[in-house]
């Protein structure tokens, strides 16, 4: 059977999903599919944060970071639930860079960008009284501090697939555009599940928003001639058990001039990074190596009074990064910035080529902007315009947290409190109609239970252990290897009895 859309955007990471949920609310049929699961790549190794970038003032790219800035102030309103405010602390190094050249900087991170600022500026600080000095080495006496925001990264690329399709948005995981053929009206594609349902998608227009993948899908899928290259940069992190007690992030400069971050992490972690380092490897399977971990760990000592070594790292996590190759230089000189090339000989295409978190949503809109030009849209661009994420509802986060915890009592307050700031408003319907903690069923470790697991089968895609608990939540810092097994049981049980079900004659 042959399925008609007006678009078919290709790659399930953060770029792809708000592309489709862009274009459906402008009233295109949308078609998204992804070959493992949304945000499985790029888009849920990041360093979890929606930012201008403070590091790129040094390189000029004052449009970047005000586009970034201006930017934040529209996710922090459209998804409150996933993405607060983060305040970071920069212990002063003299020898690195002067203290005027940081005040300069941060006066320009506190202005650039459009709009309205609801964070609160940056300020000089003296360490010997700061919260954030104790845990500092001895030697640092003066600090600034900044604001900028945290985000629940894979979650956000999931609540913006949801958006689209409760808009009308076809979203298919685990599947593989295996080929797309281009002709004068429309392109015909072949999609392939892992269970190996095929798919025929006509479609008036495709995007290539596959991320690391973009430059091998025009040549091996899409087989279309082009001049593109991306420079693939892989960036690492790790986690150690959590280095101080404040709420308060650091960021560090390092002696090569990058920067570090270390950040409050899941209650009990720190996460640190990251790296930045060329790549030639497969896109979908990156690691950290031994030298990343001890220059993370190295960072780090410079400015803790508390040493981490390698033995003390309880997860690491890599990520590819493609970015536009303009630059010779060293790999962190590379600009960050996206680049969208509109393709019209024959059906429209649209390549997507860099980008990050914090941008995604702009990017989105000036894709469809394109796309607008050769497909008719029956909206104006929508999104920045007070239209919140699923479960982004209300602001209030902190009240909304008071009102779920008085609403269910026998819930403990750390999973009232997880429940709200992974799904808001939706918090309720995760419960279902449990009254009790026997009622959310299945115990699987931390304060994960079978409802949950339901819920997130049923409405955000979520197939196997790694989707729960590495991506949707990360739970998986804090359950043990029996929990796993017992999760992935129930998981293979209960598709088992989905299956059998849906072979049942009506």
């Amino acid at each position: 059977m042959t399925e008609s859309f007006d678009v078919l955007v290709v790659g399930g990471g953060i770029n792809g999903a708000g592309i489709a949920r862009d274009a459906v609310g402008r009233g295109l049929s949308v078609c998204l599919c992804e070959r493992d699961d949304l945000a499985a790549h790029t888009s849920s190794a990041s360093t979890k944060l929606i930012h201008g970038g403070l590091r790129y003032l040094e390189q000029f790219e004052f449009a970047l970071v005000g586009k970034a800035l201006a930017e934040r102030e529209v996710l922090l309103k459209a998804a409150p639930h996933i993405i607060w405010p983060l305040r970071f602390v920069l212990p002063h190094q003299s020898y690195l860079r002067p203290a005027w050249m940081i005040r300069i900087g941060l006066f320009l991170y506190d202005h650039l960008g459009r709009g309205h600022r609801s964070l609160p500026g940056s300020r000089r600080v003296s360490l010997r009284k700061h919260v954030a000095g104790p845990p500092l080495r001895d030697e640092f006496h003066t600090g600034f501090v900044y604001s900028d925001a945290w985000v629940q990264d894979a979650r956000l690329v999931v609540l913006n697939a949801m958006d689209a399709a409760h808009r009308g948005a076809k979203i298919l995981v685990h599947t593989t555009c295996v080929s797309a053929v281009r002709g004068a009206d429309g392109w015909t594609a072949q999609l392939i599940s892992d269970d190996g349902v095929s798919r025929t998608i006509r479609a008036k227009a495709l995007v290539n928003a596959t991320g690391p993948w973009a430059v091998p899908f025009l040549d091996d899928v899409a087989k279309v001639g082009h001049d593109h290259a991306l420079r693939l940069i892989k960036g690492s992190h790790i986690v150690v058990p959590k280095l101080f007690e404040h709420h308060y992030a650091y960021i560090f400069q390092e002696p090569d001039r990058r920067i570090v971050f270390a950040i409050p992490y899941e209650r009990d972690f720190t996460l640190i990074g990251t790296t930045d380092g060329e790549y030639s490897g497969d896109p979908s399977a990156p690691h950290i190596d031994d030298a990343e971990t001890r220059y993370l760990c190295d960072a780090v000592n410079r400015y803790f009074k508390r040493s981490v070594t390698p033995a003390d790292v309880i997860w690491n996590y890599s990520g590819v990064r493609p970015l536009v190759d303009d630059h010779e230089g060293n790999a962190s000189e590379v600009t960050r910035d996206y680049l969208l090339e509109l393709d019209t000989h024959g059906a429209p295409l649209l390549n997507v080529f860099g980008g990050k978190l914090t941008t995604f949503r702009i990017l989105a809109e000036e894709a469809v902007d394109r796309l607008a030009t050769q497909l008719p849209t029956h909206g104006k661009a929508w999104t920045a315009n007070g239209h919140p994420l699923p479960g982004g509802e209300r602001a209030d986060i902190e009240d909304m947290q008071r009102e779920f915890q008085n609403e269910f009592p026998w819930l403990p307050p750390m999973l009232a409190w997880r429940l709200v700031h992974a799904y808001g408003t939706r918090g309720r319907a995760v419960l279902g109609d449990a009254t009790s903690m026997p009622e959310l069923g299945m115990h699987f470790g931390a304060d994960l239970y079978a409802v949950e697991v339901d819920y997130l089968r049923a409405h955000e895609w979520a197939r196997d252990v790694e989707d729960i608990l590495w991506r949707r939540s990360k739970l998986g810092l804090h359950v043990g290897d029996d929990d796993v097994a017992r999760l992935k049981n129930y998981l293979a049980e209960s598709r088992l009895d989905r299956d059998a079900a849906t072979q049942v004659p009506a």
